[in-house]
């Protein structure tokens, strides 16, 4: 039993996007023994160019159902098939990311038309399913809408199986796709990873951490260990079973959760803000050891940036006024950010000028009082020079909404 799949997304970065129509048909490989077709909400907006290509509109999506909505009647009309598609990676990662979205993990079987055509059609000018299934005379009407698409790579996933006599590169093409490799090991733990900041924990079959980190990226990072040949890894590679993470969203966050585990990790800072002949420049802190910078950077480009916005700003001509507005010394307030997540907010702390703790609260959560707030927050053991150079650079984007110390 096989399902044909395809989908079509609302276009938004990587790993963030979200379907806008999807059709399945289940297929026992004589006939099609179920079908479904749907617009879906993706409660978030279409770019111009998806729009351009499907001609679906916000307003045609608006009173579709939400993909929780069909979610039940996916899982359905897949169950017990393997899942087909023409670069089936694409449309099984969006279904696994908008079910995980609803706190379940969805897994299946998948078989790719790409490969497979590739061998069995060889020499074509062209693998994508518009030129390809043109050159073979497939009809494709609604081309770039799923139940189009779907039902093109429906017929050519038939045609494919009758040129395949005696099924030995379809069943080769599944036991390649879904056989206990390396490679496939690699594809299965890190294809949900997000590519964001985070603590990554690398488990072994029993679920006991063998390695943790906080990264920049949590996917190329452990996409990175996988790849290695460094004699470093090896153990890793042979042992972890499962991947796990922690998203701690902005450079001000990490910090902060670094911070309050004690743990310390170096981070290089070597560009430096010099204010020099009334106007602000940035170099490298070792070019004058003597001066101490009024801020530090990680890169040159990050130091440029807050140059131009610093410009932009008249009332910071003043040295004083600039120093003063980036100033810790005397603070008692409560900073309030984005959090880690969407509906999530981040407060920050500071007492006598020190950063004392902080936390997160949902959107809907009320925190006017301290004893509210002492429930929530988190306390921070540590106290760093670079943690203060990372707030006063949030503090300078405009990151907080500042507010006195609630009583």
């Amino acid at each position: 039993m096989y399902s044909i799949i395809d989908i079509e997304s609302n276009g938004a970065g990587y790993r963030k996007e979200s379907i806008i129509d999807i059709a399945i048909y289940r297929y026992d490989g004589q006939k099609i023994t179920d079908q479904f077709f749907s617009l879906v909400n993706p409660e978030s907006d279409i770019t111009p160019f998806v729009q351009k290509l499907t001609n679906i509109t916000p307003k045609m999506v608006k009173t579709a159902p939400k993909f929780h909505e069909i979610a039940k009647r996916v899982i359905e009309i897949t169950e017990n098939t393997t899942l087909v598609g023409h670069n089936i990676d694409f449309d099984y990662r969006m279904l696994r990311q908008s079910f995980k979205r609803l706190g379940y993990d969805f897994k299946i079987n998948t078989l790719d038309t790409i490969p497979l055509a590739k061998k069995l059609v060889p020499e074509e000018v062209s693998y994508s399913l518009g030129k390809l299934v043109k050159s073979l005379g497939i009809p494709l009407t609604n081309h770039h809408r799923a139940e189009g698409d779907a039902r093109a790579t429906l017929e050519l996933f038939k045609l494919l199986i009758s040129k395949d006599t005696e099924n030995e590169i379809i069943q080769k093409q599944h036991d390649e796709t879904n056989a206990k490799t390396y490679i496939n090991k690699i594809k299965e733990l890190t294809q949900d990873l997000p590519n964001e900041k985070g603590f990554i924990y690398f488990q072994d079959e029993a679920g006991r951490i063998i390695f943790s980190d906080h990264v920049q990226d949590i996917n190329k990072f452990s996409k990175k260990i996988f790849n290695s040949k460094s004699k470093k890894w090896e153990e890793l590679q042979r042992g972890v079973e499962q991947i796990n993470y922690e998203l701690t969203g902005t450079d001000t966050i990490a910090k902060l959760i670094l911070n309050s585990r004690n743990i310390k990790k170096r981070e290089a800072l070597p560009f430096g803000l010099y204010f020099r002949n009334n106007k602000y420049i940035v170099e490298k802190n070792k070019l004058n050891k003597l001066e101490k910078p009024i801020l530090k950077f990680r890169s040159f480009t990050q130091g440029t940036k807050a140059v131009q916005f610093i410009s932009k700003q008249e009332v910071f001509n003043d040295e004083a006024v600039f120093r003063q507005k980036i100033e810790f010394k005397k603070r008692n307030e409560i900073w309030l950010g984005s959090g880690r997540k969407l509906g999530e907010k981040l407060f920050i702390i500071i007492e006598n000028g020190k950063v004392e703790s902080y936390g997160f609260y949902e959107l809907f959560t009320q925190i006017q009082t301290m004893s509210k707030i002492s429930k929530l927050k988190i306390d921070l053991p540590l106290q760093s020079v670079d943690l203060n150079n990372e707030l006063q650079l949030a503090l300078l984007r405009g990151d907080f909404e500042t507010l006195p110390l609630p009583k």
